[in-house]
C-alpha cells in the first residue's frame, strides 16, 4: 500500500515524503506515480507569482514521465525487481515536488517564497537531480516500451541531469528591491510609494484582499518559527508582516475589506472576554502560562524566566506599559501562583501541557524588528492623518485598519495612541454610518488593552460616547463591542467608579443582556462583574434588575462561559445581604440547585461547583433558616455535596463542608424543635 501523509500538519516548505511499502505491488505503485504526476501536470492552470520558469519546465518533464507512466499501465507488463525500485525513488521525489508547488501557489505565501527564492529553486534544483538520477539507472531494456516512448524518457532524464534551474533574475531583482525598501524603513525613512509598488505589482498582488492574505500568511509562519526559536527568520518575518500592513493601510484605497476580510474580531465581528479564563495568567512577555509569576517595579507580572531574559538583554523598560524600571527586584507574586494553579486545578487544565512554545519576546511594548517600528509608526501618522482630514470612506478605512493593526500586538496599539487616533475615532462614534460607528467603535475596543489607550479615551471625554454607542448604536454588534470596551476600562479602579456613576451606564449594560445576542449577552455581564469590584456599585446593578435575567440565563442557556460568568455575578452579589434578599426574591435560587445537579460528574466543572458553592454558602449565612429550609429538602443535593469533599476543588470540597455542616445543624435543630438556633451565622463559618 501507498501511505498517505496528513497534509493538514505539514510545515511550510518541508517536503515530508513517505516510503511505498517494500511489499507493495507494481500496479499499485504505478497507479500512485500516475495520480502523483497528473496532480503536479494540473499545477500548469495555476499563479506561480515566481520561480516561473522553473515550475513550467518541471511540469513539462513530468508531463512526458505521465505519458511513460501510462503506456506501461495499459501494457502491464512483469516488473523487475530493479524497475519498482527505481519507481519507487520516483515516487518519493514527485511527493516532493508536490509539496514544493503547493507552497509556491499558497493564498498569501508570494512575498515569502520570493525572499526564499534562493531556497526554492535549490530545492527544485536537487528533486529534478533526485528524477535524473532515478531514471539513469532505471533499466529501460527490460520493460516493454515502443523506441519513441524510451527516447521520450531518455531525453527527459538528459534535460534533467543538464538543467541549471538557477534562480530567475526577475525574482531575485524584486527580492533585492524588497530588501532595499525594508533598509529604507529602518533608517526611519519612508520609501517612495511607486517605487514599493513596482514589488507588489511584481507579485501581482492587486487588491486589498490579497495584501490582507499576505499578512495572515505571514502571521501563520511566525507562530511556526516561534516554536523553533529562529530568531533570524523571526525579525525577517516581522519586518515583512510591518512592510505588508503598511501596504494596505496606505496602498489600497477600495473599500473592499468590508467584503473580504476575514472578520477577524471572531464570529459577527465580535470580542468575546470572561470573568476568568487562562488567557488571564499567561505572561505578556512568553504569552506563556504562567509558572512563577514575579512583579517588578511598575506593578506588572511576568513569569520570571521571560522578565530574566528581558532584562538579560539589556531592557530596563517595562516590557508592558514602557516605563523605565527604577530597579531590576523581581518579587514574587505568591498570591496570583496560587490562583494560577487553583484555576487550573478547577478546570482540569495540566500545566505543563498548557504551556505554548516560547514567543518571539519582541511581541511587547517593542516591535519585532526595527522595520517593523518603523513601518506601524509611518501607517499610524497616516491613519491618524485619514482620521482627521479624509473623506468618510477613507475614515472608515483607517478606523477599520487600526482595528486590525492593534488586535494583537502592544507595540503597535501604543504607537496608534501616541499618533492621536483616539479623539478622532470618538468623535466618528457620533456617525449616522452603521459601518463607520462599528469600525470606529472596534478600534477604541483594541486600543482600551492598553493602559495609555485607557487613559487617553477617557481623558479625551470618551466615556459618554462609548456609552451612547452602548444605549443606541446603530448596529447590535456596535452595542455588544461597546461593552466589551466598558469591561477593559473598568479594569482601573478609578474608572470603574466613574463608569458606575454615571447614570444609565449599567442599566445600558442590563438592557444589552436582555436584547443581545449570545455573545453580547456574556460581554455584558462580564462587564457587569468588572463594575461589580469596586462595591458602592452593587446596589446600582441590584437596583438594574440584573437578578431576574441571569436566573433566566441559568435557566434557558447553553453556552457553559454565559452561565460561569452569570454565576460569577450571581456570587459576588450575594455575599452582601441586600444581594441575598434580592436573589431569594426571584427563582435564581431554584435554578441554580437545578444547575449545580445537572453538571454533576461533568468533567472540568470544576469553576462551576466552586462558584455554585460559593453562591449557596453566602446565601445561607446572609439570610439563614429562609435559605437553609429550601436546601435540606433536597437529598440529592447533600449526596452531591458529599461527593465534592472527596471528589472536588480544594475550594469546592471546602465550601461543601460548611454547607453540609449547616445542613446537619439545621436538621438537628429542627427534629428538636429548636429551629431558630439552626440560623447559621458568620462568627462561626469560616470560608476560606
Amino acid at each position: 500500500m501507498i501511505k498517505k501523509f496528513d497534509r493538514s500538519d505539514r510545515r511550510f516548505l518541508t517536503f515530508p515524503a513517505v516510503h511505498p511499502c517494500e511489499a507493495i505491488s507494481p500496479a499499485t505503485l504505478l497507479e500512485s506515480l500516475i495520480t502523483l504526476c497528473r496532480d503536479i501536470c494540473s499545477f500548469q492552470s495555476k499563479f506561480f507569482a515566481t520561480q516561473k520558469r522553473i515550475a513550467r519546465e518541471t511540469i513539462r518533464q513530468i508531463g512526458i514521465l505521465l505519458i511513460f507512466f501510462e503506456e506501461i499501465r495499459d501494457r502491464l507488463p512483469n516488473l523487475s525487481h530493479s524497475v519498482v525500485l527505481c519507481f519507487s525513488e520516483l515516487h518519493i521525489s514527485f511527493q516532493k515536488i508536490l509539496f514544493l508547488f503547493e507552497d509556491c501557489t499558497r493564498e498569501g505565501s508570494r512575498l515569502w517564497i520570493l525572499m526564499k527564492c534562493h531556497f526554492v529553486a535549490t530545492q527544485f534544483r536537487v528533486l529534478i537531480r533526485s528524477v535524473a538520477t532515478a531514471l539513469d539507472v532505471l533499466p529501460l531494456g527490460s520493460i516493454d516500451l515502443s523506441c519513441e516512448i524510451k527516447e521520450l524518457v531518455e531525453l527527459v532524464a538528459k534535460q534533467a541531469r543538464k538543467a541549471k534551474l538557477e534562480v530567475d533574475p526577475d525574482d531575485e531583482s524584486a527580492m533585492n528591491r524588497v530588501i532595499l525598501i525594508l533598509n529604507q524603513f529602518e533608517n526611519r525613512f519612508e520609501p517612495d510609494r511607486s517605487f514599493i509598488k513596482r514589488v507588489i505589482d511584481y507579485l501581482e498582488i492587486r487588491s486589498w484582499s490579497e495584501c490582507h492574505s499576505e499578512i495572515k500568511f505571514l502571521d501563520e509562519v511566525v507562530s511556526l518559527e516561534c516554536m523553533d526559536s529562529n530568531e533570524r527568520e523571526l525579525l525577517l518575518l516581522s519586518s515583512l508582516i510591518g512592510f505588508m500592513s503598511y501596504n494596505r493601510g496606505a496602498l489600497f484605497e477600495t473599500s473592499e475589506y468590508h467584503r473580504d476580510t476575514d472578520q477577524t474580531d471572531g464570529k459577527c465581528n465580535l470580542e468575546t472576554l470572561s470573568c476568568l479564563s487562562l488567557e488571564d495568567f499567561r505572561c505578556p512577555i512568553s504569552l506563556e502560562l504562567m509558572i512563577d509569576p514575579v512583579t517588578v517595579s511598575t506593578g506588572q507580572t511576568y513569569d520570571r524566566p521571560s522578565i530574566q531574559k528581558w532584562l538579560k538583554s539589556g531592557n530596563l523598560l517595562c516590557p508592558k506599559t514602557g516605563e523605565k524600571l527604577t530597579n531590576t527586584e523581581l518579587v514574587p507574586n505568591s498570591t496570583l501562583r496560587k490562583l494560577i494553579h487553583q484555576f487550573c486545578a478547577d478546570n482540569g487544565i495540566s500545566l505543563a501541557k498548557s504551556r505554548k512554545k516560547n514567543r518571539d519576546i519582541t511581541r511587547t511594548i517593542v516591535a519585532g524588528s526595527p522595520v517593523a517600528a518603523e513601518t506601524v509608526k509611518f501607517l499610524a501618522d497616516f491613519l491618524a492623518n485619514r482620521l482627521y482630514h479624509g473623506t468618510d470612506e477613507q475614515k472608515n478605512k483607517a478606523a477599520f485598519e487600526i482595528r486590525l493593526l492593534a488586535k494583537s500586538n502592544i507595540f503597535n496599539r501604543s504607537r496608534l495612541v501616541e499618533s492621536g487616533t483616539v479623539p478622532p475615532l470618538l468623535e466618528l462614534l457620533d456617525s449616522t454610518n452603521p459601518s463607520i460607528q462599528e469600525h470606529a467603535i472596534a478600534a477604541l475596543l483594541k486600543l482600551s488593552k492598553h493602559s495609555i489607550g485607557k487613559k487617553a479615551i477617557i481623558e479625551n471625554g470618551g466615556l459618554n460616547s462609548i456609552l451612547s454607542v452602548l444605549k443606541k448604536g446603530l448596529k447590535l454588534e456596535s452595542r455588544q463591542i461597546a461593552a466589551a470596551t466598558i469591561f477593559y476600562l473598568s479594569s482601573v479602579h478609578e474608572y470603574r467608579k466613574l463608569i458606575g456613576g454615571t447614570p444609565n451606564a449599567i442599566p445600558a449594560l442590563v438592557e444589552l443582556i436582555k436584547e443581545g445576542t449570545a455573545c453580547g449577552k456574556k460581554n455584558a455581564v462580564v462587564a457587569i462583574f468588572g463594575l461589580l469590584l469596586y462595591h458602592a456599585n452593587r446596589h446600582r446593578v441590584l437596583e438594574a434588575e440584573t437578578i431576574p435575567l441571569l436566573a433566566d440565563i441559568l435557566a434557558s442557556s447553553n453556552k457553559d462561559e454565559l452561565i460561569s460568568d452569570s454565576l460569577a455575578v450571581l456570587s459576588t452579589l450575594s455575599e452582601s445581604v441586600e444581594g441575598s434578599i434580592a436573589i431569594l426574591q426571584t427563582p435564581a435560587l431554584p435554578r441554580v440547585i437545578g444547575l449545580f445537579l445537572r453538571i454533576f460528574g461533568i468533567p472540568r466543572a470544576g469553576k462551576e461547583y466552586c462558584l455554585v458553592s460559593n453562591y449557596l454558602l453566602s446565601l445561607c449565612i446572609k439570610c439563614g433558616i429562609d435559605v437553609v429550609a429550601v436546601l435540606a429538602k433536597d437529598p440529592s443535593l447533600i449526596t452531591l455535596l458529599y461527593s465534592l469533599l472527596t471528589d472536588g476543588t480544594f475550594h469546592a470540597s471546602k465550601k461543601a463542608c460548611s454547607l453540609i455542616k449547616i445542613l446537619h445543624k439545621f436538621q438537628e435543630t429542627s427534629s428538636s424543635g429548636l429551629t431558630t438556633s439552626a440560623v447559621p451565622q458568620e462568627r462561626y463559618i469560616h470560608v476560606g
